[in-house]
C-alpha cells in the first residue's frame, strides 16, 4: 500500500510541474526574466526563463506535503533552507544577471546552509588498497567543491532546448535506482527525493523540448544541479571508491563539457569563466546535427554513462578500475574526434595513427 501511496504521489508530483509552468511562463515575461536572442544564444525570439520555479515548486509540495511522512524532518528543513538560497540566487540571475563571482557567492551559502543544517556532507573516504581516510576539518572545503562542480556542470550544458532537463531525468533516475538497489545507503527517503524531483522535471520537458516555450533559466540549471549533487552526498558520510566515482560517470555529460571548456580555455590563455560557443552541443551542431538532432545524441550518451555507472556495484574492484580506464579512454577518443579539446588537439588519436602507421609500413615492407 505504501508503496502505491508513492507513485500515487509521484505521478501527482508530475502533473502539479505540467500544471504550474504556463503560469511561471507569464511570470517570468511580467518579471522580464527573457533570454532575448544574441550571439551567444541558440533562441530565434525572446525566451522566457524561470522554467526551475515550477519544477521547485512542484518538488517542495511533493516532499513538504505529499511525502512528507517518509522524510527525516531535520535533514529535510537543512536541505529546504539550501533550495530557497538557491532558487533565490537562480530568480535573481535571471531577471537582473550576475557576475560569475556573485553566483559562486550563492551556491556557496546553500552549501554552508546544507553541510550544518542538512547533515550533507562527505566525513570519511576509503580508498582502495589505503583503506577508510578521516577527512576531519577537510570534510566542509571537500562537500563545498563537489557541490559547487557539480552545481556548476548542470548549469553549462544548459545550452538547447532541453538538454539540462533530459540530462538531468535520465542521471537523476539513475542516482535513484542505484540508491534503491545498490548502495545499500539504508535511507530509502534520498531515492524517493531523487524520484520527486525526477517527476517535477518530467512535467516540465514537454514545455522545454525542442521548440521549446519556455527555459530551465539558471533558476532551474542551479537548482536542478545543486539537488544532484546535494543527493549525491546524501547517505554518503562514509564515502567508497564506488559511491563517489558513480555520480560522477551518471555525470558524465555536463562534467565532460565543464573540464574540456576550462582546459580548452587555459590552452587558449583565456579566462575560465569566459563564455564560448564551443561547448559539446555547439561542436555537434558545427559537425551538421540539427537542434532537436543534437539533443537526442546527447541524451544517448548521457544513456551509455548511466549503463556504465550501474556496472560498477557488480563489479569487483579491479574491475571498476579497468572500467574507468575503458571509460576515460573512450571519452578521450570521442571528445578528439569531435574538437571539442579545441582544433589540432588530438594527442591520443595522433598516437594510435602513430603506432597503426608504424606497423603497417613494417609489415607491408
Amino acid at each position: 500500500m505504501l508503496k502505491f501511496e508513492i507513485i500515487v504521489c509521484l505521478f501527482a508530483t508530475m502533473i502539479i510541474s505540467a500544471v504550474l509552468t504556463p503560469f511561471i511562463r507569464k511570470l517570468a515575461f511580467r518579471c522580464g526574466a527573457i533570454d532575448s536572442p544574441n550571439k551567444r544564444r541558440m533562441n530565434k525570439v525572446p525566451m522566457p526563463t524561470l522554467g526551475g520555479l515550477a519544477i521547485f515548486a512542484a518538488y517542495t509540495v511533493a516532499t513538504m506535503f505529499l511525502l512528507r511522512k517518509q522524510m527525516p524532518t531535520q535533514q529535510l528543513y537543512g536541505m529546504f533552507i539550501g533550495q530557497v538560497i538557491i532558487i533565490i540566487t537562480g530568480i535573481t540571475d535571471d531577471i537582473l544577471v550576475l557576475k560569475p563571482r556573485q553566483k559562486v557567492f550563492g551556491i556557496s551559502l546553500a552549501s554552508l546552509a546544507v553541510y550544518f543544517l542538512g547533515n550533507v556532507q562527505m566525513s570519511n573516504l576509503s580508498i582502495p588498497f589505503i583503506g577508510m581516510v578521516n577527512l576531519g576539518w577537510l570534510s566542509l572545503p571537500v562537500t563545498w567543491i563537489w557541490i559547487l562542480a557539480i552545481t556548476n556542470a548542470v548549469n553549462l550544458i544548459d545550452g538547447l532546448d532541453g538538454l539540462a532537463t533530459g540530462v538531468s531525468i535520465i542521471a537523476l533516475t539513475t542516482m535513484g535506482i542505484t540508491g534503491m538497489f545498490f548502495l545499500n545507503v539504508g535511507n530509502i527517503y534520498v531515492s524517493i527525493m531523487i524520484f520527486a524531483l525526477v517527476a517535477a522535471c518530467m512535467g516540465f520537458l514537454p514545455y522545454n523540448f525542442f521548440p521549446a516555450r519556455i527555459y530551465l533559466g539558471d533558476t532551474g540549471s542551479l537548482f536542478i544541479g545543486f539537488m544532484i549533487s546535494m543527493f549525491s552526498l546524501s547517505g554518503l558520510k562514509n564515502a567508497t571508491f564506488i559511491t563517489v566515482i558513480i555520480p560522477v560517470i551518471i555525470l558524465g555529460v555536463p562534467i565532460t563539457d565543464t573540464i574540456y571548456a576550462i582546459l580548452r580555455r587555459m590552452l587558449n590563455k583565456e579566462p575560465i569563466m569566459h563564455a564560448d560557443k564551443r561547448h559539446l552541443h555547439h561542436r555537434l551542431m558545427q559537425i551538421g546535427l540539427t537542434h532537436r538532432q543534437t539533443v537526442l545524441v546527447i541524451y544517448g550518451i548521457a544513456l551509455i554513462f548511466s549503463f556504465i555507472s550501474l556496472l560498477y556495484p557488480i563489479s569487483t574492484i579491479w574491475g571498476s578500475i579497468l572500467l574507468t580506464i575503458a571509460t576515460l579512454i573512450g571519452l578521450e577518443l570521442f571528445v578528439e574526434s569531435i574538437g571539442l579539446a579545441g582544433k589540432g588537439r588530438q594527442p591520443l588519436l595522433n598516437a594510435i595513427k602513430k603506432v597503426v602507421k608504424e606497423n603497417t609500413s613494417k609489415s607491408n615492407h
